[in-house]
């Protein structure tokens, strides 16, 4: 395992996290005997930061990673926790809410504390409002936390103007891979943070498994005998403002493979021949992607009982293969005709897809399919 500087805070970590986003499920509930076992594997394998969240596999997750860094484990990691910021409503609700985390996680603190997924509206209603960087000084100061931080989801100007709100943040978390260059916060608001002394930690370094499972079309503009998760984290990991990625590892094959993928990490990993590759296959893959859903799932559960992140793959399958599509869409329950635009996924999703307008789409599509 390969370790770096995580900005101004003098901590080390491993250049792959765990992320506790994507554990294993079974029969609609989160293996936990599995997760458990993956967890440890990864810190066995020399992980040292574990990330999780309040909202996770709905609320579940904080309580799985808390059982796996038992019997020694919470001493040999980092970890990150986020408040859940659109939940507050009143004074206190942010203390709270902090509390019932850390009892939770069976620990006395939590390392890297972030205020979760962050736009304008939540800046503007929730951070400000709350006083809520004074919130978490005051949990530093109380031992509850050792770094403030924050991840993000907007445009690079809202990144800018929550990075310049106050000298108090040591870290931030941004989606970035490459494929979203120059979406949200982007190659620009990476070195932007990086340039103030703000470790940066990288969230959806495979575009929630699209990098991982690319189209023939795409995967044959991959840099020369790299596999596509390897090209993906090596793009990263090539890069010296990144101080690590965050990995959703669902299976224990994942965990062995990405440890022996971040054995091989290094700032200049990349040759001029690799990264002309990787900027050809974004160019194909910008040309065949239809929707930016990460399937994070953030959207559900839908009030009309569609499965959103589904519905959306089987619209992006359209640009590759129509009929693995066609195949696809037909196993669902729900189809997409029944979105009544309520909005509530809208407000929830972190890539600002305007969800209700592709679901008329995708219903007029496979309409149209079926009657040709």
């Amino acid at each position: 395992m390969k370790y770096r500087k995580i900005g101004k805070t003098g901590a080390e970590v491993s250049a792959l996290g765990f992320g506790a986003m994507r554990l294993p499920v079974r029969e609609g509930k989160v293996d936990e005997a599995e997760a458990i076992k993956m967890i440890r594997a990864g810190i066995d394998g020399g992980i040292n930061y574990v990330d999780t969240a309040y909202r996770y596999h709905e609320g579940v997750s904080e309580t799985v990673v808390g059982m796996a860094l038992q019997d020694g484990y919470r001493e040999k990691v980092w970890l990150a926790d986020k408040s859940p910021v659109w939940l507050l409503e009143k004074e206190g609700d942010f203390e709270r809410i902090l509390d019932e985390q850390i009892e939770k996680l069976k620990t006395d603190h939590i390392d890297f504390y972030l205020l979760h997924a962050l736009n304008r509206s939540r800046f503007e209603e929730k951070v400000k409002k709350f006083h809520l960087v004074e919130r978490m000084l005051e949990a530093k100061k109380a031992g509850k936390i050792r770094f403030l931080g924050f991840s993000f989801h907007d445009s690079l100007d809202v990144f800018e103007e929550i990075l310049n709100y106050t000298e108090q943040w040591d870290f931030c978390q941004i989606q970035y891979n490459y494929i979203n260059l120059d979406h949200q916060a982007g190659m620009k608001g990476l070195k932007m943070a990086a340039d103030r002394g703000l470790g940066v930690v990288v969230m959806e370094p495979l575009l929630g498994g699209k990098l991982a499972n690319l189209s023939s079309h795409v995967a044959e503009c991959l840099p020369e005998g790299k596999t596509a998760v390897e090209s993906a984290f090596s793009f990263l990991w090539d890069q010296p403002e990144v101080s690590l990625l965050l990995s959703g590892m669902s299976t224990m094959e994942q965990v062995q493979e990405n440890l022996r993928l971040a054995d091989l990490a290094a700032v200049g990993m990349l040759s001029r021949e690799d990264r002309e590759a990787l900027l050809k296959t974004k160019e194909v893959f910008d040309r065949m992607a239809l929707v930016n859903c990460t399937a994070c799932r953030y959207c559900m559960p839908c009030p009309f009982g569609l499965d959103i992140p589904k519905t959306l793959a089987a619209w992006n399958m359209t640009a590759v293969d129509e009929d693995e599509a066609d195949k696809f869409y037909g196993e669902l329950e729900v189809k997409a005709d029944s979105c009544r635009a309520c909005g509530h996924c809208e407000k929830e999703c972190p890539q600002r897809i305007s969800v209700s307008q592709v679901m008329k789409q995708i219903a007029g599509y496979f309409k149209e399919k079926q009657g040709a």
